[in-house]
């Protein structure tokens, strides 16, 4: 099954149900420059889905109940778009569908709620290309259709945030994205105005100058943090307005400015550099979980893990979800050969702070599995089943209880409307196993396994809230 709990060995037998544990265990699918997912661009479609499938069960497999899928790595598709080319990252030429055709992200969707899993789509808003990218630009991309959108800067092309036509095709694929797709979360990362190559202003004089002469009066920065604040809060809008239950995400750079808190230092002042005002959004409780990429260790005082999750918690003014970003490919020997116990560690605190969740960074070291790390994981801080705590405000909804009962030897349930997922409940004299069931799956047989002495069963709805269970003594 999808992951399981032990627990009470050694305490009497119980007439409450242990309560189910909440926590945000994800991982963030690559797709840009083929980090995570295909390993190839020249792969047929039928080994791209073979990878897609063991991803998915990998997580499964190591106790995640989310992952979020890189689908816009840079103005292009890794779905069926009517606005965005085909990614070059899944069929080697931009604009190229696959062949047989196929759509990933319908795919991606299936496969995580199949094993009870959250599916968040991934979006890169501004970025427009990408040196990894080797062929030309499709007809229909933004570089090709509308160039006067977008700036070369460095070895990257970026679409211009001061461009409201810019601003406008953002929302449109949010909105598209929602209303074709059954996914849980849209997520954006850290690339808002690009990181700043040395000696070199980005070059958006021109859409700046078109913004004074329809009357602005703010000066320049204070203008992209507009733009950027403008594209957040419309992200936002627009997901509640389409479909309340999608989570909308922000993992924005780890440090909001070098000395806050203080003592912090970093190379990059992404409130001055990248346009980015990350704390007034978790102030404002613009998004539903917020993920400061905090990517050093524990014990590094310039940038300091527990310090910055501290900064950001306290910040969190309208009590959102706070589910920090680690950098867990540094495992990997290459990438840093951080111990396996670095990430437990992390784990550890942002639990001790009581922040619910984590998202790593990327799925290649857990599907690598470096220095045993994925076993360590599975064998400690992710030995009990878990499911993604409640958002409260983003909605309500009132569950019935289900119905249970046992037929031979199996169980069956119900409920009237269709759940996300299904938590159950099993009792083995003074044992209690837990277990997570996606919503298409109602009924459990024990077959050859002991038939449990007690069960019960809850159903989780749009909003992560649980119904009250129903319960059913078999001996």
């Amino acid at each position: 099954m999808i992951c399981m709990l032990l627990a009470g060995l050694s305490a009497p037998p119980q007439t409450d149900l242990p309560r189910l544990k909440r926590e945000f265990r994800a991982a963030w699918i690559a797709t840009v420059d083929n980090i995570d997912w295909p390993s190839k661009r020249t792969l047929s479609t039928a080994r791209q889905r073979q990878e897609l499938t063991a991803i998915f069960d990998r997580a499964s497999e190591i106790g995640l109940n989310a992952l979020i899928f890189q689908v816009r790595p840079s103005g292009d598709a890794l779905y069926d778009s009517p606005i965005e080319p085909w990614s070059e990252y899944l069929t080697n030429r931009q604009g190229t569908a696959p062949n047989p055709r196929w759509d990933p992200l319908a795919e991606a969707v299936q496969m995580a709620h199949d094993r009870g899993i959250e599916l968040h789509v991934w979006l890169n808003p501004y970025r427009a290309n990408h040196p990894a990218q080797k062929g030309p630009l499709a007809e229909n991309h933004i570089g090709r259709k509308r160039p006067d959108l977008v700036k070369t800067y460095g070895r990257y092309q970026w679409m211009d945030p001061g461009e409201p036509d810019v601003q406008k095709r953002i929302l449109a694929v949010t909105r598209d994205l929602i209303k074709r797709y059954n996914i849980d979360g849209v997520h954006i990362d850290d690339y808002f105005y690009p990181y700043p190559e040395k000696g070199q202003p980005f070059p958006d004089d021109q859409s700046y100058a078109a913004y004074r002469k329809r009357g602005g009066t703010l000066a320049k920065d204070d203008w992209r943090r507009k733009n950027v604040d403008d594209v957040v809060q419309g992200m936002y809008r627009t997901i509640r307005s389409e479909r309340r239950s999608v989570k909308f995400g922000i993992s924005p750079f780890g440090i909001y400015r070098p000395g806050l808190p203080e003592g912090i230092r970093a190379g990059v002042d992404q409130y001055s550099q990248l346009y980015a005002d990350a704390r007034k959004w978790l102030r404002e409780g613009w998004c539903d979980y917020f993920s400061p990429q905090l990517y050093w260790p524990i014990e590094q005082t310039a940038q300091s893990f527990p310090r910055l999750l501290d900064y950001w918690l306290s910040e969190n003014k309208q009590d959102r979800h706070v589910w920090p970003g680690l950098y867990t490919s540094r495992v990997i020997p290459s990438l840093g050969n951080w111990p396996p116990r670095e990430i437990a560690r992390q784990i550890g605190l942002i639990r001790d702070r009581g922040a619910e969740g984590e998202i790593h960074f990327s799925f290649v070291a857990l599907q690598k599995n470096p220095n045993g790390l994925t076993d360590s994981l599975r064998g400690s801080v992710y030995s009990e089943t878990a499911f993604v705590p409640a958002s409260p405000w983003m909605g309500k909804e009132d569950l019935a209880r289900p119905t249970l009962r046992r037929v031979g030897d199996s169980l069956k349930w119900a409920i009237p409307a269709k759940p996300t997922l299904w938590a159950m409940w099993r009792r083995y004299g003074r044992k209690w196993m837990i277990n997570r069931y996606p919503a298409n799956q109602t009924n459990f047989e024990w077959g050859t396994d002991a038939r449990p002495d007690e069960v019960a069963i809850a159903a989780i709805g749009r909003y992560g809230e649980a119904s009250e269970p129903a319960r059913l003594v078999l001996r």
